[in-house]
């Protein structure tokens, strides 16, 4: 029987432990006498303690950004990098992938990229999975894609040579569901007619929170402002925004 109750006692107090953690406290936040308010002072005190910085701490933190830099460079060079060039139908000279890991690339898309690209490794490509022939996304040369940027290509999206496009961005060439009610209930995909072409042409430079449709050309040369919702092609050379987007000006030489 003892043996028995032993281990009942044990249990009993497992479980009683967090209640009686509790019960401690809100003894010592409600500070009602000498010994809850020392607690409680003190704890507040090791919280918030300050070390002074000295030498040392600046020499550590350079040390530790060189190791960690170093390691970031080598883990882009021989690793994110190469591994992410098997991934592409074709890939040219000294693409560099900004942060830590590489783009996630989702569904039967095909990608080419040119020169002396940058591209973050916190954005997603995506290819429409019913598409056929597979999406193709063309990346041309000096082109720069930037943090959270989505492209979601649903026939064919080109982004020509010196294009740059900014966080946040989202090119929009399927929708991924389809228009008709019941059938988007039911799960169906979108319909082969809402996956549109998306192209931008050279020089175009795309601000912080675009967002681009299917079916839409950008013109060689424009701008478009932060945030704008671009729903028809632009001309080239001008600045626009808006949602929807329209012409703001044309740009001069």
């Amino acid at each position: 029987m003892a043996d028995l109750a032993e281990p009942q006692s044990r249990r009993a107090f497992a479980e009683g432990w967090p209640e009686m953690i509790a019960h401690v406290e809100s003894w010592v936040r409600q500070r009602r006498n000498p010994v809850s308010d020392f607690l409680y002072v003190t704890y507040k005190k090791l919280r918030t303690f300050d070390l002074p910085v000295t030498g040392l701490h600046k020499g550590l933190y350079t040390a530790h950004k060189a190791v960690s830099g170093g390691l970031s460079w080598a883990f882009r060079v021989f690793y994110w990098t190469p591994v992410f060039r098997a991934r592409l139908a074709g890939s040219g000279k000294r693409l560099h992938l900004a942060g830590p890991g590489m783009p996630l690339v989702t569904g039967p898309l095909t990608i080419s990229i040119g020169d002396d690209c940058r591209l973050s490794t916190a954005m997603t490509l995506s290819g429409r999975p019913s598409s056929r022939p597979a999406p193709h996304l063309a990346i041309g040369d000096n082109v720069g894609i930037g943090w959270q940027t989505t492209i979601a290509v649903g026939t064919r999206v080109v982004l020509e040579d010196n294009v740059r496009i900014a966080g946040r961005a989202f090119l929009a060439g399927y929708p991924g569901h389809p228009v008709d009610p019941v059938a988007r209930a039911l799960g169906h995909p979108d319909s082969d007619i809402q996956a549109r072409d998306i192209v931008l042409r050279r020089d175009v430079w795309l601000g912080t929170g675009c967002i681009v449709n299917g079916g839409v050309e950008i013109g060689q040369g424009t701008i478009v402002a932060a945030g704008s919702v671009v729903t028809k092609s632009l001309p080239p050379n001008v600045l626009a925004g808006g949602n929807p987007a329209r012409v703001i000006r044309p740009l001069g030489n």
